[in-house]
């Protein structure tokens, strides 16, 4: 009876811009640049179509910095750009999501069960220069989570990477040895889930908060309110991990199934004020 909510996609850290949302609700989900070329992973920044227009994820961007790739340093532009593959994860085709991030995403993905859900939000920006934001852009509900630590023998990291063969972490390690040496939660999913076709779930606010200079995105009260979010914090500046008290039933019902999604779809109903965007600036 738990659902996490994972923060997922391109940024500007790691791919120099954000994916664009558009005025009719259409998005585009494009995950990080993998950390290494040693990867089986076949999409690469070139071959990644755009859902909503003729061009592919490397138009978005003109260099990334796939760091740690052994040169803090390097970047990867040009030419070099089109070919560099993605981490796909989470790949929603296959549905399948793996997390070493030791910041609340490993102990809270380890915990959940079948029939729980976990739930993927990512950095959206609207054309024009609009304030980017957090979205809801899609989730799955659970089937199956194993974690793969340091301490184990290769033969048991093997067999337990080969229950989840589609995964970007399994991808790219190399004979039984993971490319971190950190634990690995992998979990694979069923339906309902997806990544949503339009009408993301907007989660966050940008405002400066009372006590601080600067302003910084902070999960809205009606998110937590609706989800019932339980640990994670209220700052979204790092992508916490959330951990909502809802069954994976009830998140499905109040955020919508993947699929054909009206505007409705883009907010969640209930008591608490309608999540959708603002013509300004919170004053907060």
């Amino acid at each position: 009876m738990t659902v996490v909510l994972a923060g997922v996609g391109a940024d500007s850290t790691n791919f120099g811009s954000l994916a664009p949302i558009n005025d009719d609700g259409t998005f585009e989900y494009v995950p990080i640049p993998e950390k290494t070329p040693e990867t089986d992973e076949t999409e690469t920044l070139g071959s990644w179509k755009l859902r909503t227009t003729d061009r592919t994820a490397a138009d978005l961007t003109t260099r990334i910095t796939p760091q740690p790739i052994g040169d803090a340093d390097r970047t990867v532009s040009g030419d070099d750009l089109e070919s560099w593959p993605f981490h796909h994860d989470p790949n929603f085709e296959a549905l399948t999501y793996g997390e070493h991030r030791t910041s609340g995403y490993v102990s809270r993905l380890r915990t959940l069960e079948a029939g729980d859900v976990v739930g993927f939000y990512a950095g959206l920006r609207k054309p024009g220069g609009e304030r980017a934001h957090r979205y809801l852009i899609g989730y799955f509900t659970v089937e199956r989570v194993d974690v793969v630590t340091p301490e184990m023998s290769t033969e048991v990291r093997e067999e337990i990477l080969e229950k989840h063969s589609d995964n970007a972490h399994t991808k790219r390690a190399r004979d039984g040895e993971c490319y971190l040496e950190k634990p690995i939660v992998l979990v694979d999913g069923r339906e309902p889930g997806g990544l949503f076709d339009r009408h993301p779930i907007r989660l966050s606010e940008y405002y400066v908060k009372e006590g601080n200079e600067r302003a910084q995105y902070y999960l809205r009260d009606s998110v937590a309110s609706a989800l019932n979010v339980a640990e994670g914090g209220e700052n979204m500046m790092y992508k916490p991990a959330y951990r909502c008290d809802l069954t994976g039933d009830a998140f499905c019902e109040r955020v919508g199934t993947p699929g054909s999604r009206s505007a409705d779809d883009g907010v969640i109903d209930g008591s608490n004020d309608p999540i959708e965007e603002t013509a300004t600036e919170p004053s907060r």
